[in-house]
C-alpha cells in the first residue's frame, strides 16, 4: 500500500509541475496582419446563432470570416445567410461533394483554406464560442514562441451523464500524460496534442506542411496535422485557452458515444496493446481507489481512503486549470471505467471493420 500511495502522490506532483508549462492567454498583441477565421458546418442549425454572435464580437481587424456549409440538410445555410446579412466580413460558401479518400471535415477545412486570404488561418468548430479579443491573445503567443500553430483544449460544458464522464477526460489525458515542456518546445512528433475546434496557423506553416490535404483520410486530423507542422520544422504550442474558448461538443449521450467511439482507438494508433495497458493502468490507479475507499470506511482503516483522496486531488488540479465544474473531480473513478469501456468498444468496432459513423457519413 505504501508504494501504491507513493505512486499516486507522484502522479499528483508531476501533473502540477506539468501544468506550469502550459501557457495561458493573458497578453494581447495589436497587429495589422489579416486573420482568416474558418468554420466548417454540417447540420449545425442549433449552433449557428451562438456561433455568429460570438464571431461578430471579435475585435481584431482586419479579419475575414469564411463559413462553409458542407451539404447540410437542416437550416444551417439559411441561418448563416440571415445572421451574416449586411456584414461584409462574412463569406458563406457551399462545400463541394466529398471525394473518395477524404474525411468530410478535413475536406471542408481544405476548401476553406483555399478561399482564405489571411496571413493567419484560424480554424474553429461551429460549437465553439470565443472571447472578443481571442485573436489578439493568440497573436501574442504565436509571435512570442515563433510557432507555426497555436492550439488548445477549450472549456467543455457537460450537459449529460456521458459527457460528464468522458468529455473532461480529454484535459486529464493530455495534462497528465503529455510532457508539456517537450511538446511545446521541440518538434518531436511523438509528443503532440491538438484540438480541432481551435487551430491557429501561420499561413507559411500551414502551407509548408501540406495543409489538410496532407491528412485527408485522417479521423484524428488535428493531431496528425500538428505533427505535420512539427515535421516541417515548426513548433505547435498547446495553450490553456479555457478562459477564452468554450466548446459545446455534444448535446446528447448518443453523440458523446459516437464521437469518442470514432476517435479513441484511432488516437491510440489502432494499437490493441495500448488499449490493454491503459485499461490496466486506469483500472488499477483510478478505479480501484473507490472500492478501497469503501473498504476503509467500512472497517475504519483510513489508510485505504488515501488513494482516492490523491486521485481526487490530481483531478481537481486539472479541473481547476481547465475551469471544469466544481464537483466534477468526484466522478473520476466512474469516468475511468467509462473510458476503459469506450476504448474497448472503439477497438472492437475497428477490428470488426464496422466503420465509424459521424454526421451521416461512415469511415473505416
Amino acid at each position: 500500500m505504501d508504494v501504491y500511495i507513493m505512486l499516486l502522490l507522484l502522479f499528483v506532483l508531476s501533473t502540477g509541475i506539468n501544468l506550469l508549462f502550459l501557457p495561458k492567454l493573458l497578453q494581447t498583441l495589436k497587429s495589422s496582419d489579416r486573420v482568416s477565421v474558418l468554420v466548417p458546418l454540417r447540420n449545425e442549425e442549433r449552433n449557428v446563432p451562438g456561433l455568429m454572435e460570438s464571431l461578430k464580437r471579435i475585435t481584431h481587424s482586419p479579419v475575414e470570416f469564411i463559413l462553409l456549409d458542407d451539404g447540410s440538410t437542416d437550416g444551417t445555410k439559411e441561418l448563416l445567410l440571415q445572421y451574416s446579412k449586411g456584414d461584409t466580413r462574412f463569406n458563406i460558401i457551399d462545400g463541394k461533394p466529398l471525394p473518395e479518400g477524404w474525411v468530410g471535415k478535413v475536406h471542408a477545412c481544405s476548401q476553406l483554406s483555399q478561399h482564405s486570404s489571411g496571413d493567419y488561418l484560424f480554424f474553429l468548430d461551429a460549437d465553439v464560442r470565443v472571447s472578443p479579443d481571442i485573436i489578439e491573445k493568440v497573436l501574442f503567443q504565436i509571435n512570442k514562441y515563433d510557432a507555426g500553430l497555436i492550439t488548445g483544449f477549450p472549456r467543455f460544458p457537460v450537459p449529460n451523464v456521458l459527457s460528464k464522464m468522458l468529455v473532461p477526460f480529454q484535459h486529464f489525458l493530455v495534462y497528465f500524460h503529455l510532457p508539456l515542456p517537450v511538446s511545446n518546445h521541440t518538434t518531436r512528433k511523438a509528443f503532440t496534442a491538438a484540438h480541432g475546434a481551435f487551430m491557429f496557423f501561420t499561413r507559411d506553416a500551414y502551407e509548408g506542411c501540406g495543409g489538410h490535404a496532407a491528412v485527408k483520410s485522417s479521423l484524428l486530423e488535428d493531431v496528425h496535422l500538428a505533427r505535420e507542422v512539427k515535421e516541417s520544422g515548426r513548433t505547435a504550442i498547446l495553450v490553456n485557452n479555457t478562459a477564452d474558448v468554450t466548446c459545446h461538443m455534444y448535446d446528447s449521450n448518443a453523440e458523446v458515444w459516437e464521437g469518442f467511439l470514432k476517435n479513441v482507438y484511432v488516437g491510440l494508433g489502432r494499437n490493441p496493446i495500448s488499449v490493454l495497458m491503459l485499461s490496466l493502468f486506469y483500472f488499477s490507479f483510478y478505479f480501484l481507489p473507490l472500492p478501497l475507499f469503501l473498504y476503509g470506511l467500512l472497517w475504519a482503516d483510513w489508510v485505504y481512503c488515501v488513494p482516492i483522496m490523491l486521485i481526487w486531488l490530481q483531478t481537481l488540479i486539472i479541473d481547476w486549470a481547465s475551469q471544469q465544474d466544481r464537483w466534477h473531480f468526484l466522478l473520476m473513478p466512474l469516468a475511468s471505467i467509462t473510458f476503459i469501456i469506450i476504448m474497448w468498444a472503439s477497438m472492437l468496432k475497428s477490428v470488426k471493420k464496422q466503420g465509424y459513423s459521424w454526421k451521416g457519413r461512415t469511415y473505416s
